[in-house]
Parts: C-alpha cells; sequence; structure tokens
C-alpha cells in the first residue's frame, strides 16, 4: 500500500490526462459535496422546527372546554361549560397514569386589552393564573428571583412573575425589579421574578414573554372567577402514551360534564406527543429521501471513475503484458487498479466533503452574527457520524469501482498484451 513505486505510477497514470481525470473526480467531488450541503440542510431545517419545541414536555397534552356538537340527556347541542377546581382533584384521583398536571387560568390581551401599570408606565399583557407545576410542562429561563411555588398556591399571594418584555415596559434598564409592586386590572401584586422564554414557537396563551404570571388561587379570587379553570395541561408517567391518557381523561371529563361520549367537540385538546412523533418521523424520511438522492449522485460519480478506469487499462494494456510477462502476479494487478480507483475517489471525495463542511459553517456563522437565525432554519450542519458514514462510502465506492477494470486487466493474457498496438 505504501510502496513509493507503485505511488508513482499511481500519480503518472493520473497526470497522463489532466483534463480526463480532473472530470472525472468532479463527478465523485460533486456527489459527496451535494450529500453534505443537503444533510446539512436537512438538519438546518430540523434544528429549526424542533427547537421551536424548547424543554416543552413532549409527552404533555392540553385540554380545554368547547360548545358541545350533540344533545345529550336532555340538555341542548351547541351548550357552554367550564372546568372547575374539582375536576383537577377527580383527574389526580381517577386517573393515575397522570404524572404532572397543571391547570390554568388567563386574562388579558389574550381576551382584550388589560391595562398593567406601574407608576407612569403601562402596557397590555396576557395575564396567566398558574400552578407552579406549569413550569414542569412549559418551563421558562428565570433571569431574577423565583416563579410561583405552592406557599403562594395555598395562601393566595398576590404576587407576580413577570416576563423579560413586560420588565422592559415597565422598568428603567438596570432597574430593580424583585420587591416591586406593579398594578394588575386595579389589583397590586409584587414582582418576585423576572423570567425569558426557552423558546419562541410553541406558545400557548400569547407570547411567553409579555406574559405575567400569578398564582391560580390569587387570579380567581381577586378577579371573581369562583372556581372556574380555563384549561390545563398534563404529562402522562413514563412509559405510557400520552395518548391513552388523553382519552380517559376526556371520557371522565365527559362523565363529569354531562357530555355525549361520542360528542368529539365538546372537549378540545391537543397532543404535544403526537405532533412530536409526527415531526420527528416526517424528518426522518426527509433525512432518508436526502441519502437517496446523495447517494445517486455518488454513484453517478463512481460510475464515471470506472468507466475511466476501463479507458486507463485499455491505455496500458502493454505495460500489464509486460509486468504479467516478468513474473508479476494477477493480484499485483489488481491491487494496482484498486489503489488507484480508492485514491481518485478517496481524494475527490474528501475535498468535497471538506468543502461542503466549510460551507456550511460559514452559513451558520452568517446567520448567527446576523442574527438571522429562525425558527425554520438553524445550526445546519452534519453530526461526525454522518462524516465518517461518507469517508466509509467513499473507500467502499473506489473500491466497488476499480473491481471491474481491475479484473479486466488480469484477464489480458500477456502474449496478447504485447501484441497490442
Amino acid at each position: 500500500m505504501f510502496d513509493l513505486d507503485r505511488w508513482h505510477e499511481i500519480m503518472s497514470a493520473l497526470k497522463k490526462n489532466k483534463l480526463r481525470t480532473f472530470f472525472t473526480a468532479f463527478g465523485v467531488f460533486w456527489g459527496i459535496f451535494m450529500l453534505v450541503i443537503m444533510l446539512g440542510s436537512g438538519a438546518g431545517l430540523r434544528n429549526g422546527v424542533t427547537s421551536d419545541f424548547g424543554d416543552f414536555a413532549t409527552n404533555s397534552v392540553f385540554m380545554w372546554t368547547r360548545p358541545t356538537s350533540v344533545p345529550y340527556k336532555g340538555l341542548p347541542r351547541a351548550r357552554n361549560f367550564n372546568f372547575r377546581n374539582d375536576d383537577i382533584e377527580a383527574l389526580r384521583r381517577e386517573v393515575p397514569e397522570i404524572d404532572i398536571l397543571a391547570p390554568r387560568t388567563q386574562g388579558g390581551d389574550f381576551e382584550g386589552a388589560n391595562n398593567v401599570i406601574r407608576g407612569i408606565k403601562s402596557g397590555a399583557f396576557s395575564v396567566m393564573g398558574d400552578y407552579p407545576e406549569w413550569n414542569l410542562i412549559d418551563p421558562v429561563i428565570i433571569d431574577h428571583g423565583r416563579f410561583l411555588n405552592h406557599a403562594d398556591l395555598k395562601e393566595k399571594r398576590k404576587v407576580a412573575v413577570i416576563g423579560n418584555k413586560v420588565y422592559e415596559v415597565l422598568f428603567n434598564p438596570g432597574e430593580k425589579a424583585i420587591g416591586q409592586y406593579i398594578q394588575i386590572q386595579g389589583v397590586y401584586f409584587q414582582v418576585v421574578g423576572v423570567f425569558k422564554p426557552r423558546n419562541n414557537g410553541v406558545n400557548f396563551g400569547g407570547e411567553k414573554a409579555q406574559s405575567i404570571f400569578i398564582p391560580l388561587t390569587t387570579f380567581q379570587r381577586v378577579y371573581n372567577w369562583g372556581d372556574i379553570i380555563g384549561w390545563f395541561a398534563f404529562t402522562s408517567k413514563p412509559g405510557i402514551a400520552a395518548s391513552e391518557v388523553e382519552e380517559k381523561a376526556a371520557a371522565l371529563l365527559k362523565r363529569r360534564h354531562t357530555v355525549a361520549p361520542e360528542d368529539t367537540q365538546g372537549i378540545g385538546s391537543f397532543n404535544m406527543e403526537k405532533q412530536y412523533k409526527q415531526m420527528t418521523g416526517l424528518f426522518a424520511g426527509i433525512n432518508g429521501l436526502i441519502w437517496i438522492v446523495g447517494i445517486g449522485t455518488l454513484l453517478a460519480g463512481v460510475i464515471g471513475i470506472s468507466n475511466i478506469m476501463l479507458v486507463i487499462v485499455k491505455e496500458r494494456t502493454k505495460e500489464i503484458g509486460i509486468q504479467r510477462a516478468i513474473g508479476a502476479k494477477p493480484w499485483n494487478i489488481i491491487s494496482q487498479i484498486i489503489t488507484e480507483s480508492v485514491f481518485l475517489t478517496t481524494f475527490a471525495g474528501y475535498f468535497g466533503l471538506v468543502i461542503g463542511v466549510a460551507i456550511l459553517e460559514g452559513v451558520n456563522y452568517a446567520l448567527v452574527s446576523s442574527g438571522a437565525e429562525s425558527n425554520m432554519f438553524k445550526n445546519p450542519n452534519i453530526d461526525f457520524n454522518m462524516a465518517m458514514t461518507a469517508l466509509v462510502i467513499l473507500v467502499i465506492s473506489g473500491a466497488v469501482a476499480g473491481l471491474i477494470p481491475a479484473r479486466k486487466a488480469v484477464s489480458i493474457k500477456p502474449i496478447d498484451a504485447l501484441r497490442y498496438e
């Protein structure tokens, strides 16, 4: 493999017709280059879309009430109803497959303008009445202070955790927010935390950065909501499908609120686990298609190398005959032809791999430095395993490309080769 004379012969053979060698190698270069670019672009698309989920619990389900669609037990269709506090207790008691359960009630700009005031500054923001568990399902990053806790809930404290954009509107830059008071729809709340969202994609209840979280029990008391709950979210326990828990929870709530079992409209739901699986399945399919197209493009280049090696073997027929006549074994001829093919394929392919990765890194740097990253395209790259797989494919392709020409070379009889003109 490291015989200097052999490598000298290989380089001499490739230099005899530089233009032919260049265009042959370019086919492999282009094949691996396009494979890398397509894989990187697919990864960028996947990273962008899946970043929407952030640290969202992907086994979560959201449920809310809607007007019924069929009459049931003397009750008319299009009937409105609300979830209540005791529904949450019933779910905890009768659906043990639920792991985390977090009810929420909401007011503010999601339903209509709601003035939040601090001194001479004011703004319209979404106000959420939450349990502390909500931060386990849809977590946020606490910049200062803390999130809601169960003592806040139990004691119905007038405390608030505000989004970073709420802070920007109500406070001066660098001003301490913790311990300060804001007025929400005429009621004063003490700020105990400032947060920023982990993601900008999947949101329930408006833009999180412009939201304010207060204890659910406080929300119900000060804004006269009684025991009404707007909607709730839950996660399934490990090893249990969220859709299974969703069906059981919906059936229980339909019985409690006299909704027909066959009514598909009375209770709305959103299954994050189902959406996440569909998304990952879609990208797995896209990735598979990219590999098929990329390998097909690479195969065209490999076939080109195989053809050119056949031409080279034909041109060197007399030389091969002389080698055979002076005692060269068939394996010596085969290894020489295959080495030439592997070298040309690997060199061109490796160059395509390096250029492709460099372009992806350049695009990623440009996106990050310009702030142009979006929720649809982010961090285009290929991982180490993909790169190694591509290199292995290159080496194998080179060996296969040289196999037919090598067999052709050893099939030449020395006497016939010496007569070849």
